[in-house]
């Protein structure tokens, strides 16, 4: 037999098992800082669910003329601000399971994967890379990504 003391225990762990569970069904969009996006974007930076994390494709942005424009700088700033989400998100770089890259030019693919190898030390995630005719923001590369968030 249970004591009332030992089923209500019971009966509190099982609730916020369940309460748990719920949060990771529950998609959250957040904003560049990590706070709950306003519903004014046209695009969330970072979105929660199920345990993974969506980073929205990041590009370079680069305001120089286009004849400065280097793959290498490129995938580096791409790079550090996907870290920088997937860090926001609640999650680090060792726990991206996957990237979908867009490269401006195929011809870029080496001087991307020169830079990008250095963002996983520990081994990289599952990856595409495609060649497009273009991309937005002056950039020669996008990335965007999905991470498992840790258990807490």
């Amino acid at each position: 037999m249970f004591s009332a003391v030992g089923a209500a225990s019971l009966l509190s762990k099982s609730a916020s098992a369940r309460k748990a569970e719920s949060h990771d069904d529950e998609v959250r969009k957040l904003n560049d800082d990590g706070k709950p996006a306003d519903g004014t974007q046209f695009i969330t930076p970072v979105v929660a669910h199920g345990g993974l994390i969506y980073i929205a494709g990041q590009g370079a942005h680069d305001s120089g003329p286009a004849s400065s424009w280097d793959i290498g700088a490129h995938t580096k700033t791409v790079m550090d601000k996907v870290k920088k989400l997937v860090e926001t998100g609640g999650s680090n770089m060792d726990n991206v399971v996957q990237l979908s890259v867009f490269l401006a030019k195929i011809d870029d693919y080496d001087g991307m994967n020169k830079v990008f190898k250095t963002y996983f030390p520990h081994g990289g995630p599952a990856r595409t890379t495609v060649a497009v005719a273009a991309l937005p923001g002056n950039s020669l590369v996008e990335v965007n990504c999905i991470a498992a968030l840790p258990k807490k």
